[in-house]
C-alpha cells in the first residue's frame, strides 16, 4: 500500500523533470530525446523478456512503436527531406513491423537489431546538431534559463492590456 504510493511520488517527478527538459528543448534536442525513448523501452523490453513479465514487456514494446510511429516518423517532413525523409519512414515501418514481430515471438535478437538501428540514427543525428550560432539564435526565443521560471505567472504591464 505506503510502497505504490512511494512509486507514484517518483513517477510523478520523474514525468514533471521529463516535461520540463521537453519545454526547453530546441527541435534537434526533441529528436535525441525520442531517440533516447525508444531505446530505453526497448532495453525495458528486452529486460522484461528475460524476466518473463509479458504484460509490461508488451507495454514496453508498444510505448517504443509509439514512440517510433507517433514521433521519429511523424516529425518527418517527406517534401523536404526528399530521398533521405522517405528513406528514414520506410526504416521506421521497418522497425515496427519487426518490434511487433519480436513481441509475438519473444525474439530478443530483433529488439536487439531495432535498438542498434535508433542508436546509429541518434549518433548520427547527433553528428549533425546545428551551428552553435542556429542553437543561439534559437535560444534567444526563449528566455534565458536563469531568469525564466514556467510556473512564475507572466507579469503584464499597462501598456500591453
Amino acid at each position: 500500500m505506503f510502497g505504490s504510493s512511494k512509486l507514484y511520488g517518483a513517477n510523478a517527478y520523474t514525468k514533471i523533470g521529463q516535461e520540463t527538459g521537453v519545454m526547453a528543448a530546441d527541435p534537434h534536442k526533441l529528436i535525441v530525446m525520442l531517440f533516447d525513448g525508444a531505446i530505453i523501452a526497448i532495453g525495458n523490453a528486452l529486460q522484461q523478456m528475460k524476466n518473463k513479465e509479458i504484460a509490461a514487456k508488451g507495454k514496453s514494446i508498444s510505448h517504443a512503436i509509439t514512440i517510433i510511429d507517433n514521433g521519429l516518423r511523424a516529425s518527418l517532413d517527406k517534401e523536404a527531406g526528399g530521398e533521405i525523409a522517405k528513406n528514414l519512414d520506410a526504416l521506421y515501418d521497418y522497425m515496427s513491423r519487426e518490434l511487433l514481430l519480436a513481441n509475438a515471438a519473444n525474439n530478443q535478437e530483433k529488439l536487439v537489431e531495432v535498438q542498434s538501428l535508433l542508436r546509429d540514427l541518434k549518433e548520427t543525428w547527433e553528428a549533425i546538431n546545428p551551428a552553435p550560432a542556429i542553437a543561439a539564435a534559437y535560444a534567444n526565443k526563449t528566455p534565458s534559463a536563469a531568469n525564466y521560471d514556467p510556473l512564475q505567472p507572466k507579469q503584464i504591464h499597462a501598456f500591453e492590456a
